[in-house]
């Protein structure tokens, strides 16, 4: 699978962005899901967001719940994340990703993504 990234760039404390990630290739969508991951200079990749292709369930972590929102286009083969209120600890790089089969265990773990987009970078400005 093969993903493209667009969205991101400089936004004000409190703002908003939009990130898109746009998938081709062979995209399972009976067990797989789509996620977004950031990293700040020094740091582990971290969990962000996911989604699953069939059920739309979806995962976020504390940090970022109820300022985040995840959402899939299934004929557009495309994830988007909607990000409001944001922080300047929100300020990374960040990264989707697409796993074939994944667990509600296993979602939130980025060793096992197998396909990882070319990362934007969000900076937030206080």
């Amino acid at each position: 699978v093969q993903l493209v990234q667009s969205g991101g760039g400089l936004v004000q404390y409190g703002g908003s962005l939009t990130l898109s990630c746009a998938a081709s290739g062979r995209i399972s969508y009976s067990n797989a899901a789509m996620a977004w991951f950031r990293q700040a200079p020094g740091q582990e990749r971290t969990f962000v967001a996911a989604i699953t292709w069939r059920a739309g369930s979806t995962y976020y972590a504390d940090s970022v719940k109820g300022r985040f929102t995840i959402s899939k286009d299934n004929t557009e083969a495309t994830v988007y994340l909607q990000m409001n209120s944001l922080k300047p600890e929100d300020t990374s790089v960040y990264y989707c990703a697409s796993i074939a089969a994944t667990t509600s265990q296993t979602i939130r773990d980025p060793r096992t993504y197998s396909d990882w987009g070319q990362g934007t970078q969000v900076t937030v400005s206080s």
